[in-house]
């Protein structure tokens, strides 16, 4: 697809989006796709989950289509294996880019992504590049359920525009305003474990973990990576038959690999 159209899809998506806005919209355009694409973010993350056009999604859904190409998939076969932990590998780098079957999300209660604008946290990005769908169907979930997503547990859903297949959504504990408690161990446990459960309930084979609750939530991060690693050797020791052959532990600085890197035996 020519840069062109993909500019063209962006500027009508954007012009969409503001008029929805009870402001009067600005009627100016970006020059560059990246710029397009920095606006069309900023309006697609404060929007609220309501009902769009086929074809929005249609023009929403070349456009990610067309940004996932320039930033490259990774495929299951391109992570190495480590030879110490047969099920599981580290790889490091953008999650939104694996093609495995399941990568989690780190959600937080409402289960309806990042509403910050262009925010770098996993939440934001796993909902800008999935698509507005994840957003509508995590309200439909949210809305049957009755209460915000407890700590600990997980749901899935499709990865609509993703690589992955699937996304699983835990909401991890926050201490954001508050000292680490033992507690907090045990409930990020959860989250992995339970994430692991429902990726053998759904038959996966492959499943990338991001560093739940090591973000925003400032779960201190070292000590998140082994309740992490323990989590799931743990489950392989008590799952030997599990239909999940892989799990990468997907992380995003170099400091947090080598932290990996030495509980995997690595170095």
């Amino acid at each position: 697809m020519q840069d062109s159209d993909i500019h063209q899809k962006l500027h009508s998506l954007i012009t969409t989006l503001r008029s929805e806005l009870e402001t009067e919209p600005d009627t100016t355009v970006p020059d560059t796709i990246d710029e397009c694409f920095f606006l069309f973010r900023q309006l697609i993350n404060e929007r609220l989950p309501k009902p769009v056009s086929n074809a929005f999604l249609e023009k929403q859904n070349s456009v990610l289509k067309y940004l996932l190409e320039i930033k490259g998939m990774v495929r299951l076969s391109d992570i190495p294996h480590n030879t110490r932990h047969e099920r599981i590998s580290l790889w490091q780098g953008d999650i939104t880019r694996l093609q495995v079957d399941a990568i989690t999300n780190a959600a937080n209660s409402q289960m309806l992504g990042c509403f910050i604008p262009n925010h770098r946290c996993i939440d934001n990005e796993i909902h800008t590049f999935s698509g507005v769908q994840l957003r509508l169907l995590c309200d439909e979930l949210m809305q049957q359920q009755g209460f915000l997503e407890p700590v600990g547990r997980a749901k899935i859903t499709p990865g609509f525009n993703l690589p992955a297949r699937f996304i699983l959504h835990t909401v991890g504990p926050n201490l954001s305003n508050r000292a680490y408690e033992q507690k907090d161990a045990e409930l990020l446990a959860s989250c992995y474990h339970s994430c692991l459960s429902l990726a053998e309930e759904n038959n996966l084979h492959s499943l990338a973990f991001c560093g739940i609750s090591t973000g925003v939530f400032a779960f201190p991060k070292e000590e998140a990576a082994r309740i992490a690693f323990d989590t799931v050797t743990a489950y392989f020791n008590k799952q030997p038959a599990s239909s999940i052959q892989r799990v990468i532990f997907c992380v995003f600085t170099d400091e947090i690999r080598a932290t990996y890197e030495k509980l995997l035996g690595l170095i």
